[in-house]
């Protein structure tokens, strides 16, 4: 090879390499781009959480986030003589790891918990539920359940071993739930759907506890 082709070949390469950091960089910002708009998308789409309270009972609507340990911290702290919080309308959790430590601070507090006839939870939502020292789901009320997923794996793909199942059965064994009912969620639907939980299911795994 002569000093010109040689030059050629240096000069091809360097134009292949500024190619392809271009291109690398146009899809890395094309996937931000994408993050932030599921970013907006889901808060757009989040229900807010609240607790209307009436005596000594709470009523909660929306959707457990970051947020809501403080918002629960907050919702005790005013009221020292709550005793039941009502689940009415609770799709679930943006946020898995904020919505338990949300669950634990009612836990904490020996607060109970109640699916009322015409409500309705699911997901991170039941995860709020259990922490209820009593719970009832009153005929009527709905219980759904399904595996977590981080938006690329599901958890029941994952291995029985794998660390990303510790947050979940940690949290089950602290509520005195066996990690039974954690694997039947796993398969009992896919994150993209939900299984509506029995009766016979509801006692099963000691969710309800009158």
């Amino acid at each position: 090879m002569n000093v010109v082709q040689n030059d050629c070949a240096l000069c091809f390469v360097a134009i292949v390499d500024d190619v392809l950091t271009k291109i690398k960089y146009i899809i890395e910002q094309y996937e931000l781009m994408r993050s932030e708009q599921m970013v907006v998308f889901f808060m757009l789409a989040c229900m807010p959480l609240r607790f209307d309270v009436e005596g000594t009972t709470a009523v909660m609507t929306g959707d457990l986030t970051s947020r809501s340990p403080d918002k629960v911290a907050q919702l005790l702290e005013d009221n020292p003589d709550l005793e039941w919080i009502e689940l009415l309308d609770c799709p679930g959790s943006m946020d898995d790891q904020a919505a338990l430590k949300a669950s634990r601070l009612i836990r904490e507090a020996g607060i109970n918990t109640r699916v009322p006839a015409d409500g309705e939870i699911f997901s991170g939502a039941v995860d709020f539920f259990i922490a209820g020292v009593q719970r009832e789901v009153v005929d009527g009320g709905i219980v759904g359940v399904h595996s977590w997923s981080d938006g690329s794996v599901e958890g029941s793909e994952l291995p029985p071993e794998h660390s990303e199942h510790d947050l979940y059965e940690d949290y089950y064994e602290d509520m005195g739930v066996s990690e039974d009912f954690y694997w039947f969620t796993l398969n009992a639907a896919s994150s993209d759907d939900i299984h509506h939980m029995t009766r016979d299911e509801l006692v099963e795994y000691s969710l309800v506890t009158q």
